[in-house]
């Protein structure tokens, strides 16, 4: 799998384990973000297979980089990486424009599952 993801999360010690899921499906071309803001500065269109946004992050929210990735690129699939909690937000970021979404902790196989869906 060549796919090209976007990781952003102001947690590393979640990038980590998000990328460690990623390189257990074969995913090895990964770049981190460590928060909204640095999202959307690394953001190119055509650059990215795939991005993985945590939905609470300092700078930008989760919910501000899928409209400002939505504003530059309609069709990259983009996954909302949120926990139990935030669930009844989840229409929000269907609103604007999220693919998907992922629900922590999660594990490798639903994080394959999620990739191969969205054509990764």
């Amino acid at each position: 799998m060549s796919a090209r993801v976007l990781v952003a999360d102001d947690s590393s010690t979640m990038r980590k384990i998000i990328l460690r899921s990623l390189q257990a499906v074969g995913v090895t071309e990964a770049t981190e973000a460590g928060d909204g803001t640095e999202a959307i500065a690394l953001f190119k269109p055509g650059q990215f297979d795939m991005v993985l946004t945590d939905w609470n992050m300092p700078g930008k929210t989760g919910l501000e980089v899928i409209q400002e990735i939505r504003a530059q690129d309609a069709k990259v699939p983009i996954i909302m990486i949120t926990t139990e909690a935030e669930k009844s937000r989840v229409m929000q970021a269907i609103q604007a424009g999220v693919s998907d979404y992922l629900v922590k902790p999660f594990t490798a196989d639903t994080l394959r599952e999620k990739l191969t869906k969205h054509g990764c």
